[in-house]
């Protein structure tokens, strides 16, 4: 077993010369407290902390509304569905859960699955058996869960240059005007904070007869009028043909889902191992999410997302006027760049320890080195004391390693 160990141990060490060797931080979230949270170090000391990193972008996660659904669900059904949604496991908590989804995105139906990851892997690899001879042309900075799906799913796929339009278009015109197309992209980008530009990709799918497919997972519940994402928000929900979406970010709850037409749905459901043979979600974890989705489609949601975007542009602009290399799209997620993995590693552990700040270090594989960043995502619920708090010890942090000071990326 020597050599196995020796390998496992080399893999670790490689990591940790990088710099980019992960660790899990032990935090326990305080019920009507978020972003608040309590730190247990490795000693077993505990300190207070503020979360700047998390994905539960509103709060919802302990919104008393959701709490209530669940705790309703919880007593009259227990803890788990009991198996997958083919042999026991759909209730009518899964069922209310789809309906509300597919009113969400105006659509006939939605299909619920234990993760978004797993909703863009199990769909976008199973298109291919509903669609023989299918060419997906996926966006070259999707999520690794549409390239994983793409990939599993075997036969030709193009890859065009990150919102290029016009590249798309030309790897378009080069194929089979008759083969089954698909165009897989993101409306808004987690790392850079960037929009997909929906309307043109909609407008090519149009004049090449193809597929259209969204990731919708960092904008549902915090764009549109009823919380249905930026393809809502731009008027052009009607003509995605599938939207992937996630119950585990502005939902604050979990799972992932997809809503499309009562026939897609069919044939996803009835071929995609990925749903075919994973038990279901728990009733309770159904029944929050299904409460938070239809909190946020009424005037409570439109209230929330508005102070959402208001506190993103309050840490924006207070972070450029400090001359920080913010990368702004225009969107929520707040990353500043740093581009080098120990330096951004050394930034959060300070953060950490010296500030109660908790923001991760993203590092290379999900972004490409040397452009390592720390992300940062505001929320209604981080007040002007957090953000204050947040600005002071950047400004401090900045100075103390003498990093460099530069306008706005953009």
């Amino acid at each position: 077993m020597t050599r196995y160990t020796d390998a496992i141990d080399q893999s670790l060490q490689r990591l940790h010369d990088e710099g980019r060797y992960r660790t899990f931080i032990d935090i326990e979230r305080r019920q009507g407290q978020f972003p608040h949270a309590e730190w247990t170090r490795p000693d077993g000391s505990r300190k207070e902390i503020t979360v700047w990193c998390g994905n539960d972008y509103l709060g919802m996660g302990q919104h008393p509304e959701v709490l209530a659904a669940m705790h309703q669900a919880l007593d009259a059904t227990g803890a788990g569905s009991g198996g997958t949604r083919n042999i026991s496991g759909t209730t009518v908590w899964h069922r209310r859960l789809e309906a509300e989804l597919a009113d969400l995105h105006r659509k006939e139906a939605a299909l619920v699955f234990t993760s978004a990851y797993i909703a863009n892997d199990a769909t976008l690899s199973t298109l291919r058996t509903i669609f023989p001879g299918l060419i997906i042309y996926s966006d070259a900075l999707n999520h690794a869960s549409m390239i994983e799906g793409v990939r599993r799913g075997g036969g030709e796929k193009r890859i065009f240059r990150h919102n290029d339009v016009a590249h798309l278009r030309e790897l378009l015109s080069r194929d089979d005007p008759a083969a089954p197309k698909l165009i897989a992209f993101e409306s808004i980008y987690s790392m850079d904070g960037d929009f997909g530009p929906i309307r043109d990709i909609c407008d090519l799918a149009e004049e090449f007869d193809a597929l259209t497919y969204i990731d919708e997972v960092h904008a549902v519940g915090m764009y549109g009028p009823r919380g249905a994402g930026v393809a809502e928000r731009d008027g052009q929900m009607h003509r995605i043909d599938i939207i992937n979406g996630t119950l585990a970010k502005a939902y604050g709850v979990f799972g992932g889902y997809i809503a499309a037409s009562a026939r897609m749905v069919d044939a996803v459901r009835s071929y995609a191992p990925g749903f075919i043979f994973t038990t279901s979600l728990p009733p309770a974890v159904a029944a929050g999410a299904a409460a938070s989705v239809r909190f946020l489609k009424g005037e409570g949601g439109q209230a929330l997302r508005v102070q959402h975007q208001t506190q993103a542009r309050i840490l924006k602009t207070r972070l450029k006027g400090m001359g920080l290399p913010i990368i702004d799209h225009g969107s929520h997620i707040v990353p500043v760049h740093v581009g080098n993995p120990v330096h951004c590693k050394m930034l959060s552990d300070m953060l950490l320890e010296d500030h109660g700040i908790y923001v991760q270090p993203i590092n290379f594989p999900t972004v490409p080195r040397g452009t390592e960043r720390l992300r940062f995502t505001p929320s209604p619920v981080h007040g002007p004391q957090e953000i204050d708090r947040l600005v002071r010890a950047m400004d401090a942090l900045w100075a103390q390693c003498a990093l460099n000071r530069a306008e706005a990326v953009a």
